[in-house]
């Protein structure tokens, strides 16, 4: 085994560049979506506090069965998102691994890079579909 040479990092590292960048998102990403679920389970801590003899709150509770869905949507797109990110850093790392032994990496880094995107997009379209939720009717009423 013959340690990789200085322009073999320098192509590896231009080459996990697009990765790392996705890694960020990915990372910046799952603070947005762990930051809606606070707001989320607060909100759900806060109806079920209420007491049921609290006649003019009491039908605040209403609101919990759309909470829980948007827990649940949140949930699944956090799960999404954190597989995403693992994948990323596993590019990372077979990249710089594959180089190491001289081995070829394409096809398991492209493999690895579109499931990471598809995991991505399905953790995006899990928020849009929360977003869509959280802005129901009653929520825009004043």
């Amino acid at each position: 085994m013959q340690p990789p040479s200085i322009d073999q990092l320098s192509r590896i590292i231009a080459t996990v560049a697009a990765p790392a960048f996705l890694l960020g998102a990915v990372a910046a990403f799952i603070s947005v979506l762990v930051s809606r679920i606070n707001r989320v389970v607060d909100r759900a801590q806060f109806l079920h506090g209420i007491v049921d003899g609290d006649s003019p709150k009491s039908y605040l509770k209403a609101d919990l069965p759309r909470l829980n869905r948007r827990a649940a949507l949140l949930n699944r797109a956090l799960l999404c998102a954190i597989v995403s990110a693992i994948l990323t850093a596993l590019i990372i790392i077979v990249a710089f691994v594959s180089a190491m032994f001289s081995m070829a990496h394409e096809y398991g880094v492209a493999i690895l890079f579109v499931s990471a995107l598809v995991l991505f997009c399905l953790s995006l379209i899990d928020l849009a579909r929360e977003a869509r939720i959280a802005l129901h009717d009653n929520d825009l009423k004043v």
